[in-house]
């Protein structure tokens, strides 16, 4: 009995924190595209229904610690997007598109190889351009709500230093008091969860600006660092079956106003390292813990609104934007790692950070398009002057797309055999230390800071179905 409760436990604060680090960057999300309270409040509760089901199938399956979360690099896509012309049943639409491509990644490989041919640097510098406007919050909040913001980012700060994994979540209960203090209570709201369906609408313009960058961010930023953590505890398990797992399950969620479902990365290592349990073939227990904590935190999905929309905008920006400098670190680290790569990136990140719309498409996509068009056009002249003999060893160590040598985010055969130690892209999880929110990784796709750090690399792979 004390055996299991470890594991078990350590599933609770796995699902606490990443539900608590990252759910107001969700809501700020689905707000941002048109939904209404209800919309938001069913939007919130199906995300934590998929990613639990997700965590409870493919732990049960596969015998390996895999924790599901929602995308928080994609939620953060669409509050940099904005309205969605058409309203909300067209991004509930693109939401559909998105996580049709996330299941084909899964069935078909030549997708995810694709996928895998954009340069690390350019991956990292839209992912930055994204988080930009978020991460500045905090400091706008300093500047004009000063007695409300203030205690939040002291809070953050202190305990980033001396408890990273909760520096979030207390952050938040922080937030909350002086909601409580200053607002007017919730006496006049309907706190019950709510499952509102949504039928959704198409738009080309919906699939470029908002489908196509939210499946890119997740692949990247949620999907491939997933999988790095795991790797890092030694578990390789099959991504084919995560990804057509994830897939399916964005897709069914979306009417019900849930934008994108994928792997965890610091959920995930809250799960898979040693303090959820020291053999590793007994931590699957942890992530299937996990997934039904998940689903319990769903049924608190009305609260978590309520407590969002009675408090000033900003301040709920603000606690993101904290949840999100991790991530946006990493972004940056990925995106200035080539020298090379820098002038494209440079482009990639400015473009997107602009708020550009252009022919109705927003800001990320062309942010894409411009960084590959100037990744193309230096790419001879980088070569010759350098003298490299092959576009994938250039002189300084680093792979001519922007990845050092090995990087899996330049790597296709790294989607079927799984993604080495550095994740080879930006880390972002389902949101702030975990978001999983789930959410980015705060430390660059690794395990988290203080979540124990890697075992020792097994000379035999942890038990379960690996193959």
């Amino acid at each position: 009995m004390t055996r299991l409760l470890q594991p078990v436990l350590a599933g609770i604060v796995a699902a606490v924190v990443g539900f608590a680090s990252s759910f107001a960057v969700v809501l700020a999300g689905l707000r941002a595209v048109g939904a209404d309270q209800r919309q938001a409040t069913s939007g919130l509760l199906a995300l934590c229904v998929a990613s639990g089901v997700v965590a409870v199938w493919l732990g049960l399956r596969q015998r390996v610690p895999i924790v599901g979360a929602w995308s928080t690099p994609g939620a953060a896509l669409l509050v940099a997007t904005g309205t969605v012309e058409g309203g909300f049943p067209v991004a509930v639409g693109a939401f559909v598109v998105s996580g049709l491509l996330l299941t084909a990644a899964g069935l078909f490989p030549v997708l995810g190889r694709w996928i895998a041919a954009i340069p690390t640097s350019i991956a990292g510098a839209m992912l930055a351009g994204v988080l930009l406007d978020l991460c500045v919050a905090p400091v706008r909040a300093l500047a004009e709500i000063p007695l409300m913001a203030g205690p939040v980012v002291l809070t953050w700060a202190l305990l980033s230093r001396f408890a990273r994994k909760w520096a979030i979540p207390v952050a938040l209960l922080v937030a909350v008091a002086a909601i409580a203090l200053t607002g007017p209570g919730l006496g006049a709201v309907d706190v019950r969860p709510v499952l509102e369906v949504t039928v959704p609408s198409w738009s080309a313009q919906a699939t470029v600006s908002v489908a196509l960058p939210l499946f890119l961010v997740t692949m990247a930023s949620q999907n491939v660092p997933g999988m790095a953590v795991l790797a890092g505890y030694g578990y390789r398990p099959p991504l084919r079956g995560i990804l057509v797992s994830t897939g399916l399950a964005s897709t069914l969620g979306a009417p019900l106003g849930g934008h994108a479902v994928n792997l965890a990365a610091i959920s995930a290592a809250l799960s898979a390292g040693p303090e959820a349990d020291p053999d590793p073939a007994r931590r699957w227990i942890a992530s299937v813990s996990s997934g039904v904590a998940m689903i319990v935190l769903g049924i608190g999905s009305g609260l978590a609104t309520a407590l969002v929309l009675l408090s000033p905008p900003l301040l709920v920006e603000a606690v993101a934007g904290l949840a999100l400098l991790g991530a946006f670190a990493s972004a940056v680290t990925s995106a200035v790692a080539d020298p090379g790569g820098r002038e494209a990136a440079a482009v990639t990140f400015v473009v997107t950070a602009s708020g550009l719309t252009l022919l109705g498409v927003g800001a990320a996509f062309w942010g894409l398009v411009a960084g590959g068009l100037m990744t193309l056009l230096h790419r001879p002249r980088r070569l010759h002057r350098r003298g490299e003999s092959s576009p994938r060893t250039p002189a300084d160590g680093t792979q001519a797309d922007g990845g050092p040598v090995g990087e899996t985010g330049s790597d296709p055969a790294a989607y079927e055999k799984g993604p080495g130690a550095d994740g080879g892209g930006p880390g972002a999880d389902e949101g702030g230390p975990g978001a999983d929110d789930e959410g980015p990784v705060a430390d660059g796709g690794g395990p988290a800071p203080d979540g124990g750090g890697p075992d020792t690399p097994q000379p035999v792979r942890p038990a379960g179905r690996t193959g």
